[in-house]
């Protein structure tokens, strides 16, 4: 999560983005010493054969993977994803939900002269603290807006069509959220499909808090109720919410 708000934190930095081929994901390979089982190399893709990836075949395998997942990553369990006195993981476990959902959201992004680099034309090399840095919640928010439709997300604006689309078609929602006060935490929350035993919570049959799972000051698997509408917090500035099939 961390300290990563912007200056005009109330300003859309963009007005209508659109994708941009030039642009390309940045990151690394899977590291052996990215593991579960520790704190290490969080930056870089676990690698660990045992976890399995979203089967894309159908929306019914699509779901179904999506719920073996979340049993494997277990968030509430694996050192890797448990709060320290300094820091919450909500973008470590969110980028793993991603990568193994095979959709794009970064750990690291590129620098502003890197990203010079690459519209120009140039190739450029992932290089840790050099050519990219590790994002955090809030900043990740902007790039969704500035370069997530480069990756194929989509936004949509109600929890209701979040949680239909992920139930219907076995895609990949996220829910995320800018802090107001530079230097303090944002939120990223997966909206994953419901289960026989997890749901999200409805009022009249209208989603009002979608099934999510996530890292944070607490770790669930899955939850809904218990946090409300966690993303209309006044510490929070903006949210937002995107799709990915």
């Amino acid at each position: 999560m961390k300290n990563d708000t912007t200056t005009n934190p109330n300003k859309s930095i963009v007005e209508d983005a659109i994708p941009d081929p030039r642009i390309k994901i940045a990151g690394f390979l899977p590291d052996p010493q990215s593991r579960l089982d520790s704190t290490v190399m969080k930056y870089k893709p676990i690698c660990d054969s045992s976890i399995p990836f979203r089967d894309l075949t159908n929306p019914t395998t699509k779901r179904e993977s999506i719920a073996r997942l979340i049993d494997k990553l277990d968030v509430t369990k694996n050192i890797r994803y448990k709060r320290t006195v300094e820091d919450t993981y909500c973008n470590v476990y969110s980028y793993d939900y991603c990568y193994f959902s095979n959709v794009y959201i970064p750990t690291v992004w590129w620098t502003d002269e890197a990203i010079q680099k690459i519209l120009d034309g140039q190739e450029v090399e992932a290089i840790y603290n050099e050519t990219v840095k590790t994002i955090y919640s809030s900043a990740i928010h902007d790039w969704f807006l500035k370069w997530g439709s480069s990756f194929g997300w989509k936004r949509i604006f109600s929890v209701e069509e979040m949680q239909n689309k992920v139930n219907t078609n076995g895609g990949v929602a996220i829910i995320c959220a800018k802090r107001k006060q530079k230097g303090l935490s944002g939120h990223i929350v997966p909206v994953v499909p419901e289960t026989d035993t997890n749901k999200a919570y409805r009022e009249n049959g209208v989603v009002l808090y979608p099934l999510q799972s996530q890292a944070g000051k607490l770790n669930y698997n899955y939850f809904s109720e218990v946090k409300k509408d966690w993303w209309n917090d006044p510490l929070y500035s903006s949210f937002v919410f995107y799709y990915h099939d």
